[in-house]
């Protein structure tokens, strides 16, 4: 697949994809323990060609976990006190974690860039987390996060479609 897919389509397809990519989970799951290099060489393969920008459907739609040490970079990046940043952009939310008040990110621009980028939070700048280590230990929420980003959408399809 050399086109991009549309980030609105993925709801719709990884809805279609997601019952077999969990059989290959169950089937495949002490083999996804080794086989980090294989998805991180298609996480390098589609990243390659994915435009993030033209997209960024994770920064309209999904509410990273923001920690201390984000705030005091965001505070740094805003020349904001860390009082000021939380009070003025984050909240508490219903799993005790602090998340932006408001989605789609407030850094977020028209233009699909990010105002705090090189400051960004620790989840955003890991965001899709396809290149981790130990890749099966978030193979769950890779097939959550396939409904939002293009990326994880075309890992799962290649991994669980190739030999």
């Amino acid at each position: 697949m050399n086109k991009q897919l549309d980030y609105k389509l993925l709801p719709t397809l990884a809805s279609k994809s997601e019952p077999e990519w969990k059989r290959f989970y169950v089937k495949n799951k002490k083999k996804l323990e080794s086989m980090d290099l294989k998805i991180h060489a298609l996480h390098d393969k589609i990243s390659e060609r994915v435009d993030c920008l033209a997209c960024a459907n994770c920064c309209r739609s999904l509410g990273p976990r923001i920690t201390d040490k984000d705030v005091e970079r965001m505070a740094k990046a805003l020349r904001m006190k860390t009082v000021d940043v939380i009070s003025k952009y984050l909240r508490i939310d219903e799993d005790k974690d602090m998340v932006f008040q408001t989605m789609p990110c407030p850094f977020l621009g028209a233009d699909n860039y990010c105002s705090i980028y090189e400051n960004r939070p620790k989840a955003c700048r890991e965001y899709p987390h396809t290149d981790r280590k130990r890749f099966y230990q978030i193979y769950n929420l890779s097939i959550k996060n396939a409904y939002t980003c293009p990326i994880v959408y075309e890992v799962l399809e290649n991994l669980t479609k190739t030999p």
